[in-house]
């Protein structure tokens, strides 16, 4: 693995850097990439009437966005590590502000769904290696979780202020703006990442430089075309079934793809995915856990939408106020609590009853009437739990996902966690799609009423939602190492080498983590211990459920 470089300008001293700033613009950037996922969502409808855009060929506005964003976030990732993920980040910013730019002037159905593919490959380099930069810039244990906080906020609560935020600009003003509005945002996050971010390029000397920096072109290819025909066939069963034909070749081609990639890892001198890195329990534990969880979170957010918008007849801007105690209840708990908490307790103890609370939301949506709903009694009870149970789970799942990175995996790792967001997301919500319109057309064909059948498939799709948060609960119990409280770590100030859980796994591959951040990068001491997929939203697969 490449060493960080310590090597400043010649004649030139390095510069001190503040985390909280740079914290902050990396969280401007991420929520930026969060809200483009669901902003345009609400805006579908008036695209499809400016441009003219079949039923069929709309569906290709959010598409084009999943898998370029889900195929790249992993190549994305391992870029970072090698070539510095300040510089990726960056680059990602511009390419996403560019491609914004295009979105807004867009006359056409082709220049759009290019442009919004520009934008999820953009999407994915900033996503990628964001969180690798957060663990950089904390070293003390009490301080990475309230940035875990910070960060995992950003992440949950950024979707429903996207949906808000859409209603707001589309009925305002027109749907160009929810693409304009982000020009004068990543330009001044492009600007102030180059100015508040260390540089954390890796040092090229010696024999070990160049080869270190050499990307392993033929591993790049098999992964991203398997997750990208992987995210496609997922999306394309609202159109064609699980049991087609078109379905079944795609996943087939996508797993022969993959495990082409895992073979060549395995042999490769200089490896994309150093498989290695799932040797860690909470690594891997946390990315399946984190699956099941992101399938259940975007499960709620695209059926709670739809049972707003098709039963309780609420518009885009109405869904948008009713989801909002969610994101500020999640804000709540993961910028107050979730770093007490996971102080106090540990990661694994706080996450495993959120698990559990999360999964009793859903049997409390389960529960909503088709007809005669009161939101105060039949759905903000629902909501909470879920702003509380997401808000304590996200940064615990963080913090044991990340805990076992090194400086020079951390981007990689990062990007496996936001892929594993992705998939979970998009299979998860096919899954609970394809199950609620299946029980929808089987109620309307026994002679129900269509709010009645709406109603009972998205109950169905809620139970099953519950079963995957308690699979997760119980996995999370068997597969991940309890990590210890922060109060329990020794030497934990920053700069003074305190031992994380995941001890001094950083020093193993002989790379240390600097404590102070300065322009050579990085923060010294232990080893770091501490992801979105943006969801289609409510008009997406309207047609289908």
């Amino acid at each position: 693995m490449p060493a960080l470089s310590q090597r400043p300008p010649q004649n030139a001293t390095p510069r001190a850097y503040s985390p909280g700033a740079a914290l902050a613009v990396l969280s401007v950037g991420t929520l930026m990439i969060i809200l483009d996922g669901t902003i345009v969502t609400v805006a579908l409808p008036s695209i499809q009437r400016d441009l003219d855009f079949s039923p069929s060929s709309l569906a290709w506005v959010v598409n084009a966005y999943l898998i370029a964003f889900g195929g790249l976030l992993l190549l994305s990732g391992r870029l970072g590590d090698l070539f510095g993920r300040r510089r990726i980040l960056v680059g990602g910013l511009a390419a996403f502000t560019g491609a914004s730019l295009l979105c807004g002037i867009a006359n056409s159905a082709g220049l759009l769904i290019a442009a919004r593919f520009v934008q999820g490959a953009a999407g994915a380099m900033v996503s990628a290696v964001s969180l690798g930069m957060v663990i950089a810039l904390y070293s003390e244990p009490r301080g990475r979780a309230r940035a875990m906080g910070v960060y995992s906020f950003v992440q949950s609560a950024g979707g429903t202020l996207g949906l808000l935020a859409g209603g707001i600009l589309t009925q305002a003003l027109n749907w160009h703006w929810i693409f304009i509005v982000n020009l004068p945002i990543g330009a001044a996050a492009a600007v102030l990442s180059v100015r508040l971010l260390p540089d954390d390029r890796p040092a090229t000397t010696g024999r070990r430089g160049p080869g270190a920096r050499r990307v392993d072109a033929s591993g790049a290819a098999l992964v991203t075309a398997a997750l990208m025909l992987g995210v496609y066939t997922i999306v394309k069963t609202a159109d064609r079934g699980w049991t087609s034909g078109a379905t079944a070749g795609g996943g087939a081609l996508s797993l022969v793809l993959l495990a082409a990639f895992l073979l060549r890892q395995q042999r490769a001198a200089q490896p994309l995915l150093p498989l290695r890195v799932f040797r860690s329990r909470n690594v891997t534990g946390a990315n399946i856990v984190l699956m099941l969880m992101i399938a259940g979170a975007f499960g709620f957010q695209f059926m709670t939408s739809l049972y707003l918008q098709r039963v309780l007849g609420y518009d885009p801007l109405k869904i948008g106020l009713a989801l909002a105690p969610v994101g500020l209840v999640i804000g709540v708990m993961s910028l107050v609590l979730s770093a007490r908490l996971g102080a106090r307790f540990g990661p694994r103890t706080v996450l495993l009853p959120s698990l559990l609370l999360f999964g009793a939301g859903f049997l409390l949506l389960a529960r909503a009437p088709s007809a005669h709903a009161s939101y105060a009694t039949d759905l903000l009870p629902a909501l909470l739990v879920f702003g509380a149970s997401f808000g304590l789970a996200m940064p615990a799942l963080m913090t044991l996902g990340m805990s076992d990175a090194t400086p020079a995996d951390s981007g990689l790792i990062s990007g496996v966690f936001n892929t594993a967001q992705q998939i979970g997301g998009a299979l998860g919500l096919a899954v609970l799609a394809t199950l609620a319109a299946t029980r929808t057309a089987h109620r309307t064909a026994a002679g129900a009423a269509l709010p009645d059948a709406l109603t009972s498939g998205y109950h169905l799709a809620f139970v099953i939602a519950a079963g995957l948060l308690g699979t997760a609960a119980l996995l999370a119990a068997v597969l991940l190492r309890p990590g210890r409280p922060a109060a329990a770590v020794t030497g934990g100030s920053a700069g003074t080498g305190g031992e994380s859980e995941a001890g001094t796994a950083g020093e193993a591959d002989g790379v240390s983590e600097p404590g102070t951040v300065s322009e050579t990068g990085g923060v010294s001491g232990s080893s770091a211990s501490p992801g979105s997929r943006p969801a289609p939203g409510p008009t997406d697969r309207t047609a289908s459920v």
